[in-house]
């Protein structure tokens, strides 16, 4: 569709960003104003964005909707679209799971057309370039590429099938996020006994992301009768400095489902990764 008008639900950080960037290739860009924050207001009048007082103005107003917002509301803010009737392209763009993204789209059809979405990366703004990752219906899709040419964001996708967006998503942010937690806990107990900078300077001769080297897995699970004990400790050390344990217990009791492969260096990722699925 040439120029269209497009709806942003809701204009947090990542949402007023975004609808900044799809309103270079857009006719108008609309958010509602009912219910939302003086914070939210001068996000939406920094980004050039268009006010309506209504959910459904907007909704009748846009021929693509995309919706940006806390990961718990995700369903609701649909239920919300789907009762008003809309009928264009609706952006499920929250990190939410595949099957909830699948619910939504049962929620919003046949009526709306739903595509699937997941942001990766920062806010497009001071140079950042997050990718739109997206699957759903051809056309649709194609639209959402058209909306974002030429911007900050860039777009790439998956297929058409509706959850691959939010499964790739997820996948990235459980590594991602929970990294920068356990970071917080290695340093929390190294600075506990004292060595928190020479922890760093350990870490700082290694920058590669483990997630980069999935054949590594195998390794791991062949090492798993030996690493499990020892996160155990590290955790029991943990809890002695007054932090919280658990995550470590839990990677401990995720290698245990190897105990079964010791010192196995024949073992594959495809066999590793199999195990840990049905142990």
């Amino acid at each position: 569709m040439d120029q269209p008008i497009v709806g942003i639900l809701h204009p947090g950080s990542m949402g007023a960003a975004v609808a900044a960037c799809a309103a270079a290739n857009a006719a108008e860009v609309l958010w509602c104003e009912a219910g939302r924050s003086t914070a939210s207001a001068a996000r939406a009048e920094q980004a050039g964005l268009t006010p309506v007082p209504t959910l459904p103005e907007q909704l009748d107003r846009s021929d693509i909707v995309i919706s940006l917002c806390p990961p718990a509301a995700a369903e609701d803010l649909a239920r919300d679209v789907a009762e008003c009737g809309f009928a264009g392209v609706y952006v499920e763009a929250n990190a939410i799971s595949p099957a909830r993204a699948q619910r939504i789209a049962a929620l919003l059809g046949p009526d709306a057309t739903i595509v699937d979405g997941g942001v990766v990366g920062s806010p497009p703004v001071r140079g950042k370039t997050p990718t739109l990752y997206l699957s759903g219906p051809a056309a649709a899709t194609e639209s959402i590429e058209a909306l974002f040419a030429g911007t900050a964001v860039r777009t790439a996708v998956l297929g058409t099938e509706v959850g691959k967006a939010s499964a790739l998503k997820l996948s990235y942010a459980s590594f991602q996020k929970t990294s920068r937690v356990l970071v917080a806990l290695a340093v929390g107990m190294a600075r506990e006994h004292g060595v928190d900078q020479e922890l760093i300077e350990v870490a700082s001769r290694r920058t590669d992301s483990y997630l980069a080297e999935p054949e590594y897995v195998a390794k791991t699970a062949a090492r798993a009768w030996r690493w499990g004990p020892e996160l155990e400790e590290a955790a029991d050390t943990l809890a002695a400095a007054g932090l919280p344990s658990e995550m470590l217990r839990a990677a401990a009791f995720t290698l245990a489902r190897w105990h079964d492969v010791k010192d196995d260096s024949e073992l594959t990722l495809t066999d590793a990764l199999d195990r840990l699925a049905q142990p």
